[in-house]
């Protein structure tokens, strides 16, 4: 069976996270219905996986859902409503728009996105 390595990544820290501990308590004392712990391991909040606020790995899955070859950079619609069936955190919308706006205006500033200046003319003025 295969898995993905970002899979056992969040499986592996998921519990690192402080705020996914409280949780983690909540859920064994069955006061969160919705949040289940698989037989995996992993907590799931409706079938999608909680990404921790740890090592980066919020960072690395919106970089490879913004930057595959095969998404062609979506917009902050796309990239949500792609992420939204797999994933789950707190803030994930707001953290799909900076990303997806950083990497935006990182693009408008790069040179050679820039127009190049032309060359100025001198006139002469009539006396």
């Amino acid at each position: 069976m295969a898995q993905s390595s970002s899979l056992e990544r969040i499986k592996d820290r998921q519990f690192n996270d402080p705020h996914l501990l409280v949780l983690k308590y909540t859920v064994q004392r069955g006061g969160a219905k919705e949040v289940v712990i698989g037989d995996d391991g992993v907590m799931r909040l409706q079938d999608r996986i909680y990404v921790p606020n740890v090592d980066g790995l919020r960072e690395l899955i919106l970089e490879e859902a913004h930057s595959s070859r095969y998404s062609i950079h979506p917009g902050v619609t796309k990239m949500y409503r792609d992420l939204k069936h797999h994933y789950w955190w707190w803030k994930m919308k707001k953290d799909i728009i900076s990303h997806v706006y950083r990497y935006l205006n990182s693009q408008q500033v790069k040179y050679e996105h820039q127009k190049l200046g032309r060359l100025t003319q001198r006139f002469e003025i009539p006396d």
